[in-house]
């Protein structure tokens, strides 16, 4: 039973910094997209293909979310045909628009729609990543202190510092402590 705890306080915080490190990883890989469509200094001009949103939410008493999604198709400066999808563009552009995007050529194009705004697409990926490492070093931290707790009284493994201790027991500073003696002032 003792190791089902041990795993269990282990591996779902193990597996949230797992999600919280993919979730970085896009955040930082996405601002880097956008970041380097800005300044290779090519444009063109798109045409917007479809304009449509999702919503998330609603059940219960949760709030409902919409995001706008564009999809928009133009031609690069070496022929190539690039349709790609952006979120949360202008509301005010719509079905057959003609805007201008940013991309950076290479294997694959890197393209938005998005006009320049470098201090904001900072502060934004500062912000996710900030909230992203407080989860971090939450997880971490519960999992150390889990195991402190975990090696103090004993269980986990079944590793003892003590290997003369029974589970009852604990050895702080080469003193050997009974839960009974903590609780006492």
């Amino acid at each position: 039973m003792d190791d089902l705890f041990f795993y269990l306080f282990h591996l779902v915080p193990g597996l949230i910094l797992a999600v919280v490190l993919y979730g970085a990883y896009r955040v930082v890989r996405r601002s880097l997209q956008i970041r380097s469509a800005w300044n290779s200094g090519l444009t063109a001009e798109a045409r917007c293909l479809r304009m449509y949103t999702t919503t998330h939410g609603g059940s219960g008493d949760m709030s409902v979310s919409t995001t706008l999604h564009h999809v928009y198709e133009f031609t690069a400066r070496d022929g190539r045909v690039v349709r790609f999808e952006e979120e949360d563009g202008p509301a005010t552009t719509l079905e057959g628009d003609i805007v201008t995007v940013y991309y950076a050529e290479g294997r694959d194009v890197v393209a938005t729609a998005k006009a320049p705004r470098r201090a904001k697409l900072a502060a934004g990926a500062v912000g996710i990543l900030t909230f992203l490492g407080v989860i971090a070093v939450f997880c971490v931290g519960f999992m150390v202190t889990f195991h402190q707790v975990s090696d103090a009284f004993g269980f986990g493994f079944g590793f003892d510092e003590d290997p003369g201790a029974t589970v009852d027991t604990v050895v702080i500073d080469g003193v050997t402590m009974t839960p009974g003696d903590l609780m006492t002032p």
